[in-house]
């Protein structure tokens, strides 16, 4: 698996966890303040999209994941 592509299971699984801890009918409910944690990703994906850098994706190739497009 490629960098960039582990970047964006990294995101999705990240998000979809959030939601079921800050989301109140959600079984696994904690808090409502891990919603800012999903804007937190999705803004850094925004950036990532403009700029194109992206921190989890440096993080990853220096655990020796090639990189790929």
């Amino acid at each position: 698996m490629t960098s960039w592509k582990l970047v964006r299971v990294i995101a999705g699984f990240l998000i979809l966890l959030s939601l079921a801890l800050g989301m109140a009918d959600s079984p696994f409910y904690i808090s409502h303040y891990w919603l800012y944690f999903t804007a937190f990703i999705g803004l850094n994906l925004l950036q990532s999209g403009f700029t194109g850098w992206c921190l989890m994706e440096n993080i990853v190739r220096k655990l020796g994941v090639p990189a790929g497009c």
